[in-house]
């Protein structure tokens, strides 16, 4: 695929951070150029043949997943500029969570983003990836799932 190619991992706990595990995430996100491979997206920017956008992951026994995908580009949409971000439908069990990941290092985007201005500034930093100070490419993404 084409673009930065980015490694997120993290946990899913419930509210008293215990791991769950066997949650499932499905995650999609636009290619590095800003287009959904979906047939109702209204971009003209190129698809890339080999990126797909879209993954279903499983937590291990720990809680614990990792993808390794390309950092997503922005795009024009009817509601405005997007910043670079991933889709996440997240399940347990007992409950579901539908959130959106952001990168960190690009605040000035989040800022301006029509969905992300309508956060809390507690749910803000909790839609903000935390970047590895040691390599540029690695992000952790902790999940809380409500039970």
């Amino acid at each position: 695929a084409l673009g930065q190619g980015v490694e997120i991992s993290g946990r899913v706990f419930d509210v008293k951070g215990n791991p769950m595990p066997g949650a499932t995430l499905e995650l999609w996100q636009a290619n590095a150029a800003g287009r959904y491979d979906h047939p109702t997206d209204p971009a003209t920017a190129p698809l890339d043949p080999n990126f797909q956008g879209y993954a279903t992951l499983r937590a291990d026994a720990k809680g614990e997943w990792r993808i390794i995908t390309i950092k997503p580009g922005g795009y024009d949409s009817p509601i405005g500029h997007r910043p670079p971000h991933i889709h996440f439908d997240m399940r347990s069990e007992k409950s579901r969570n539908i959130a959106q990941l952001y990168f960190p290092e690009d605040a000035d985007g989040n800022a301006k983003d029509t969905l992300y201005k309508t956060l809390s500034a507690a749910e803000a930093a909790t839609s903000l990836a935390v970047g590895d100070a040691n390599d540029p490419n690695k992000y952790t993404w902790d999940i809380v799932l409500l039970v």
